[in-house]
């Protein structure tokens, strides 16, 4: 899963512009992710203010 903490996300689209599966989007200062992110975590390792964080969910 990935975290958008939106009260650091400055919209700059960065994260947009280098997901190599296009599923981030930036629609009126609103940044989102659909169903199908691989969770690869470019987008949060691009971000220039940290506002995306890659969670891994662990299965017992």
């Amino acid at each position: 899963m990935i975290i958008i903490d939106r009260s650091r996300c400055c919209y700059c689209g960065t994260c947009v512009a280098t997901c190599p599966n296009s599923n981030l989007e930036l629609i009126d200062a609103c940044l989102t992710m659909n169903a199908d992110c691989k969770r690869c975590g470019i987008c949060a390792n691009i971000c220039p203010v940290g506002a995306l964080e890659v969670v891994h969910e662990h299965r017992l």
